[in-house]
C-alpha cells in the first residue's frame, strides 16, 4: 500500500502516519516520480496540480483539513475517487478559542481602546453586558456547533444558521434564506463558519452587510470566498471615519497569502492572522486518517464529500 503525503509539516506527518501503517510505503513530493506516481491513497492538503496528475490509481483521497474546496476545485483531481475530509479533529476547540477572543475583543472594546492609545486618549467606554451581545454563527457542522456551544457557554446569546433545520442546546437555530435574513438582524458579532462552495461564495455582501445591525462586528475564521471583500471594506469605512461595521478579525482571505497591496493590511479596523485559527492537531488528524485508509481498504462505509455539495 503506497500513500501520498502533502502538507507542512511533512516530516511529523511521515513519522506519524509511518508509525501507525507501517505496512504502507508513505511518498512525498521529494521522493523520485517513479515512487511517488500512482498512490493507492493520497493524504493531502491543498496539493499542487503537477502532484495529483501523476495519480491514475487512487482508491481514495483523505483531505487533511476542514476545507475542501482547495481540492475540489484543483483540475488534476482524480476523478471520481471518494474524498475524506477531516472532522473537528481538535481544531473545533481552537477555533472555538478564536472566535470566543474574538467576541470578547469587540464586546468589552479592546479595539477602541487599542485606537485610543495610539492617540493618548484617556476614555472609558459604559459596558456590554454578555446578555445583551447576541452573537451569530453561520455554519453549524462538527466545527460550527462547538464553537456555537462555547460562546453561550460564556454567557452570550447564540444564534446559528445552517441550510436545513437543526436543534442545538443552548443555540437559537435558523436556517434558509428567511432564518439568514433574521439572525443577520440580531446579532451584534458575526462568526463565518460555512464551507466554501458556489452556493456561499460572496454570501457576506454588501446586502448582508447592510442588514447587520449599526456597530456589528464580523469573525472569519472559516474560508474567505464567504466575503465580498470590496463590499466589506466599504461596510468598514475609511481612515477615522467608521462605516457601518465597527470592525473584522479575519483569518481567511480570497487570495492566500493576503497580497502586500491588500487594502485590508492597514485597515485600522481590521485584525489580520494568516489563517492559524484551526491548526490540525497532528496526533488527533493521523488518528481519522488512519482510520479512513483502513475503511478504505476494507471496503467498509464511510462517510466522504459531495463533490456537487461542496462538503
Amino acid at each position: 500500500m503506497r500513500i501520498l503525503l502533502h502538507i507542512d509539516d511533512i516530516e511529523a506527518w511521515r513519522d506519524a502516519l509511518a508509525e501507525r501503517l507501517p505496512e504502507a510505503e508513505i511518498v512525498t513530493a521529494d521522493d523520485p516520480a517513479e515512487r511517488r506516481r500512482d498512490a493507492d491513497y493520497l493524504a493531502v492538503w491543498k496539493p499542487p496540480e503537477a502532484l495529483l496528475a501523476e495519480q491514475s490509481r487512487a482508491r481514495g483521497i483523505v483531505n487533511l483539513g476542514a476545507g475542501v474546496d482547495a481540492l475540489l476545485n484543483n483540475p488534476a483531481r482524480p476523478a471520481g475517487v471518494p474524498i475524506v475530509k477531516l472532522r473537528d479533529a481538535g481544531m473545533a476547540e481552537l477555533i472555538g478559542d478564536y472566535v470566543r477572543y474574538g467576541v470578547l475583543h469587540f464586546q468589552r472594546d479592546f479595539d477602541r481602546y487599542r485606537r485610543q492609545q495610539a492617540r493618548r486618549e484617556w476614555r472609558e467606554h459604559s459596558l456590554s453586558d454578555k446578555r445583551d451581545w447576541p452573537v451569530g454563527v453561520l455554519g453549524l457542522g462538527a466545527i460550527g456547533a462547538k464553537v456555537a456551544a462555547m460562546v453561550a457557554a460564556d454567557g452570550y446569546p447564540v444564534h446559528g444558521w445552517s441550510r436545513s433545520p437543526k436543534a442545538l442546546e443552548g443555540v437559537t437555530c435558523h436556517h434558509g434564506k428567511a432564518g439568514l435574513n433574521e439572525l443577520l438582524g440580531r446579532v451584534r458579532t458575526l462568526v463565518l463558519l460555512l464551507p466554501g462552495t458556489r452556493s456561499t461564495r460572496h454570501l457576506i455582501d454588501a446586502e448582508a452587510l447592510a442588514a447587520l445591525p449599526e456597530g456589528a462586528s464580523l469573525i472569519n475564521p472559516g474560508r474567505g470566498s464567504l466575503i465580498d471583500e470590496a463590499a466589506l471594506l466599504e461596510a468598514l469605512g475609511e481612515g477615522e471615519r467608521e462605516g457601518r461595521l465597527r470592525g473584522a478579525l479575519l483569518d481567511a482571505f480570497a487570495e492566500e497569502p493576503l497580497p502586500e497591496g491588500s487594502p485590508l493590511w492597514p485597515h485600522p479596523r481590521v485584525w489580520v492572522t494568516p489563517h492559524m485559527a484551526g491548526p490540525t492537531p497532528l496526533l488527533d488528524a493521523v488518528d481519522q486518517v488512519v482510520e479512513a485508509i483502513r475503511a478504505f481498504e476494507a471496503g467498509e462505509s464511510i462517510e466522504t464529500v459531495d463533490p456537487d455539495a461542496g462538503y
